[in-house]
This record gives C-alpha cells, sequence and structure tokens, in this order.
C-alpha cells in the first residue's frame, strides 16, 4: 500500500518539477490519466478498508450502547425485586459503561496503533542500518604528503540495483599524479561510472582502485572526497548567496580572500562583480537566475576552494553554448595546471590536449594514448569517434 502511494507520488512530483516540459507537449491529462492508475489499487484496498474500520467503529458503538440498556433494565429489576438499592445499581452501571468505553476507545484506534507500528519499525530499521560506505565514520587512513596517482587494477562493476549489467568488465588505467587523463567513448560505456568509483559513491565488485599506492576502501572516507574536486555536467546550486554556494565546497569557513582567489581562478570573479549585489546575489532554486556558463563556473569555483589534489570533470562544458565553453574551458585549463584531472569528455574538442586518452567500450580501454598517436590507429575506437564528431558538426 504504502509503496502504491509512493509511486503515485513519484508521478505527481516528477509532474511538477517538470512542469515546463509536460505543458510543451500538452501532456496534462496523459499525467492525469497515469496518477490515477497508480492509485487504482491503493484506491481499492483504502475501500475495503474503510469498510472494515466503519463496520468495526460502528460496532464499538453498538456495544457501548447495548451496556447502557443492558446495565439500565438489570438495573430497574434488582431495583423492584428489592434486592439492591438505587445508588448501588449507578455504582454498578458506571464501573461497567465507563470500562465498556475504554474498550470501544481502544478498539476504534486499532488500526491507527498499526500504522504508528509499522511507522517506528521503519524508522528504526533506517536509523540502525550500518552504510557500506559511511562518510561520517572516522576509521581509515589519512595521506600526510600526497601526489594524487590513480590507478584501476582489473576493475569490475555493477551497479547494485543493476546486477546483471556489467558496467566494467575489466578496466586498467594508471594515472600519474599531476597529469590529465581523459575518458572517451559511446554514451553508456562507463565513463562517469569511474568518477563516481573515484569518488567512492561505490566500491567495484572486484579488482582495486589505487590512490597513491593506497586501496581506496583503507582511506577514511570523508577525507578522500576533500582531497578530491568534483565539477558535473549539470552543476546543482543551492538557493543562497553565490559567496556561500562558493564557500559550499570547503569544511570549515572559507575567508573572503579564499573565496575571490578560487572565482578568479574559475573565471568568475568578473562576472560576479558586474551583478548590482556581487557576491550577495543570490541564485535562485538550482541556481536558476544564473545562465549556463555562470553556474559552471561558480561549481568550478566551489570545487578549487578546498584547493583538491584530484580534479574529476564530468562532461562540464557539454551543455553549454560554444561561447559559454570557451570560457569555461579557460578557467578549467587554469584550475587544471598542477593537479591530477580525470575528464570524461562528450566534445573530443575539449580533451585534445590531454596526457592520456583512454576510449572505453565494452567495460574495458581498448585504446590509450595522446591524440595524435591514436589518430594513426587505422579504424581505431578514437579515430573512429573523432571522425563521427566531424560529421556531426
Amino acid at each position: 500500500m504504502q509503496l502504491k502511494y509512493e509511486e503515485a507520488s513519484q508521478v505527481a512530483t516528477d509532474a511538477v518539477g517538470g512542469i515546463r516540459t509536460v505543458a510543451s507537449f500538452c501532456a496534462e491529462q496523459k499525467v492525469m490519466d497515469a496518477y490515477e492508475k497508480k492509485c487504482e489499487s491503493p484506491t481499492r484496498q483504502g475501500v475495503r478498508e474503510g469498510v472494515v474500520g466503519g463496520l468495526g467503529f460502528g460496532f464499538s458503538f453498538l456495544v457501548f450502547y447495548l451496556t447502557y440498556a443492558l446495565c439500565f433494565y438489570v438495573g430497574a429489576k434488582f431495583v423492584h425485586g428489592g434486592t439492591a438499592t438505587f445508588p448501588e445499581v449507578f455504582r454498578v452501571f458506571f464501573v461497567l459503561v465507563l470500562a465498556a468505553s475504554g474498550i470501544s476507545r481502544t478498539s476504534a484506534v486499532g488500526a491507527d496503533s498499526t500504522k504508528a507500528s509499522e511507522s517506528a519499525i521503519s524508522v528504526f530499521e533506517i536509523l540502525d542500518r550500518k552504510s557500506k560506505i559511511d562518510s561520517s565514520s572516522e576509521e581509515g587512513m589519512v595521506v600526510a604528503n600526497l601526489r594524487g596517482d590513480i590507478e584501476f587494477q582489473n576493475v569490475c562493476f555493477s551497479y547494485p540495483l543493476r546486477p546483471n549489467v556489467q558496467i566494467f568488465t575489466d578496466l586498467s588505467l594508471s594515472i600519474p599524479s599531476g597529469k590529465t587523463a581523459a575518458l572517451v567513448g559511446e554514451s553508456g560505456s562507463g565513463k562517469s561510472t569511474a568518477i563516481a568509483l573515484l569518488e567512492r559513491f561505490y566500491d567495484p565488485s572486484s579488482g582495486r582502485i589505487l590512490f597513491d599506492g593506497i586501496e581506496l576502501p583503507a582511506l577514511k572516507v570523508s577525507w578522500l572526497r576533500l582531497q578530491i574536486g568534483l565539477v558535473a555536467q549539470e552543476p546543482v546550486l543551492f538557493n543562497d548567496t553565490i559567496r556561500a554556494n562558493i564557500a559550499y565546497g570547503k569544511q570549515g569557513e572559507a575567508s573572503e580572500e579564499e573565496i575571490v582567489a578560487a572565482a578568479e581562478a574559475a573565471n568568475a570573479h568578473q562576472f560576479i562583480s558586474g551583478l548590482p549585489d556581487g557576491y550577495n546575489t543570490v541564485v535562485g532554486e538550482r541556481g536558476i537566475q544564473l545562465s549556463g556558463g555562470q553556474k559552471q563556473r561558480v561549481a568550478i569555483a566551489r570545487a578549487v576552494v578546498k584547493d583538491p589534489k584530484v580534479l574529476l570533470l564530468d562532461e562540464a562544458t557539454s551543455a553549454l553554448d560554444a561561447e559559454s565553453e570557451r570560457v569555461v574551458q579557460e578557467a578549467l585549463d587554469q584550475v587544471m595546471v598542477g593537479r591530477t584531472t580525470v575528464v570524461v569528455a562528450h566534445r573530443l574538442s575539449t580533451v585534445r590536449g590531454a596526457d592520456i586518452i583512454s576510449v572505453v567500450k565494452n567495460g574495458t580501454i581498448v585504446e590509450k594514448g595522446r591524440h595524435e598517436e591514436l589518430l594513426r590507429i587505422k579504424d581505431g575506437a578514437y579515430a573512429s569517434l573523432v571522425e563521427l564528431s566531424s560529421t556531426s558538426r
């Protein structure tokens, strides 16, 4: 029942969140039909429960008033026969009536008590559940002088909710400290999954991922994530000021100098200073008050403010127009200097200068090298991607 209502609520939430899409396709009735279809089963079950509950509630009141009638009838007989006085009859009457009242009220709230019990069990199950990757745990080691070497060794992985779909079958890749590695390939090849594994949102099914020669599970999770800066394709900004959104990237308080320095490194200081409220400008829900390029540069500043040793760029410019892409790419080129960088790229023009370009296909690395080297491979996977990219333009 609860699951069915959750499915119906999800339909409504998606429709409200994407109301522009719904309206543009004139799909309001389609959404209503989908919501009603999801509600059919819980509605039928609710009607059955309502009938049972109504009959039970009515029966409890029937018992209550029958007790009244029985007490008055028997009491009148006793008084008429002289075996009891009027005060004695009323004492017994009040005892029986109060007892029956308590029993009837208990039966009436029986359904609510069951729901309360199920809810409490659900809450405590969540509280008692131990996360396999707990960012609040103090266990694990930290590295004093981190270099930023990354290595994938025969990594196999499938998502927990899709165990039958193998994302990586035998992924091996080494990224030296301070170098830029690009992962390219077809959609669904697992490029972004490599980013998720490095952030340790998931652990590989088999194989190892090494950070300066140390397996990721041996490192303290919160410390590991502090060493990594992530810039995603769709940056999530919070409904707060630009200053607060940039400072969000650093644990503890970020000084004004650090925030401005991060914004300058991300090529964002100029446009922020040009806004009427400057760094105090509220970006709106999900950053709606800023353009795509501006949001992306604020997200880069947020990643840079904690001075990460490793920078992960998950298709950071693929959703931007040509001019915004140029400005954001300039910002990325500045912040990538001296950092180990992993770039997941859709537009191959953004990875030409990478130190290592790895082509991911069928869950493994099929080609690896620099741009010029890979182009020389006749009928190679990278050369085919470049040709397709050129043709699409």
